[in-house]
């Protein structure tokens, strides 16, 4: 049985339009235009426990509308959600106490306390003992490579150092369920890759079910292999991160290398795909996926080539081109 049982689950919003200008707001006082904006519309999907779920949209698509609504933080205007059995804007102490939401850019620590106590207090609010939150804290700050950092101020951690602090105060309880909404926003390289690493080993030995949202596209190749991709409120995808590019990805990239002195110059490139890029001694060319090999056969007889790279599509420029049509 699904962990996370989604049906139609919608959330419109009534806003004013003003008309612009003082004689607008004169008239805004006698008479009010409104319209209904759909922030989440007719949401359907289920998720199994230890999934690791990729929630992709682009800005406004409706996907921290959606994670509200399943921490029940919104009421929705329509449809029915379950969590662990649970309807979670009923907002049941047992469901509380079995999920955890963490929004990249909102705080839970206390700013001018050390880290350790902010996360002792979570332990006390959910009833920790107190062997299992030493435990817990040194397991995952050893993880997150953060252990130096338990006693200093919130406010003087690095934006990095702060958003590890926040995913071990989301863990310190051992939710079943966690919603993840841009855990790596503005994060370096470096502690965007500890916290995929981090995120993995913990769903991989705790068998948390994680609906995870990120722009950052290494995010989600490095953790999930089912994706959900929801624009204008409504899902448009939902499969595994694969088919996204046998349904939405129609061509290759093809890159030759030249051999020494050789010129890589062409009558007509465009006859065989799209020219991405052209050198004298390399050409990268777009080609569909059904002429990849007639076109690699035509461009060894044609040119001197003395090497041949053929790649899928990076995800981040399909997800692009989606989000575009």
């Amino acid at each position: 049985m699904p962990v996370i049982q989604v049906q139609g689950l919608t959330k419109a919003y009534r806003t004013y339009k003003k008309q612009p200008g003082f004689v607008g707001a004169i008239q805004g006082l006698f008479h009010r235009e409104y319209e209904t904006l759909l922030a989440a519309n007719d949401v359907t999907f289920s998720v199994n426990e230890g999934e690791l779920v990729g929630f992709l949209g682009p800005n406004g698509a409706g996907k921290t509308t959606t994670l509200k609504m399943l921490a029940g933080l919104l009421y929705p205007t329509r449809g029915t959600a379950q969590v662990l059995g649970y309807v979670p804007w009923e907002r049941k102490d047992g469901y509380r106490r079995q999920f955890a939401l963490l929004l990249g850019q909102k705080n839970q620590l206390w700013w001018d306390l050390p880290a350790r106590e902010s996360l002792e207090l979570n332990s006390k609010i959910y009833g920790i003992s107190g062997a299992v939150f030493e435990r817990t804290v040194s397991e995952m700050t050893e993880l997150l490579d953060v252990k130096d950092k338990l006693n200093v101020m919130v406010r003087e951690l690095s934006l990095g150092e702060r958003m590890k602090m926040e995913l071990i105060a989301a863990l310190l309880h051992q939710p079943k369920v966690l919603f993840l909404d841009e855990p790596t926003i503005g994060l370096d390289v470096v502690s965007q890759k500890k916290v995929r690493e981090f995120l993995q080993h913990h769903n991989s030995t705790r068998k948390t079910t994680i609906l995870l949202t990120s722009h950052y596209m290494a995010d989600i190749q490095a953790l999930c292999q089912r994706v959900i991709i929801i624009d204008r409120g409504t899902v448009f995808f939902d499969g595994r991160l694969a088919e996204v590019l046998d349904r939405f990805a129609d061509f290759k990239v093809v890159t030759i290398q030249c051999a020494g002195g050789g010129s890589c110059s062409a009558a007509d490139l465009t006859k065989y795909g799209e020219v991405v890029e052209q050198t004298p001694a390399s050409i990268r060319l777009k080609v569909k996926r059904d002429r990849v090999i007639p076109v690699c056969k035509a461009l060894l007889d044609e040119l001197p080539v003395s090497d041949i790279d053929i790649q899928e599509v990076p995800i981040e420029d399909i997800i692009r081109q989606i989000f575009a049509r």
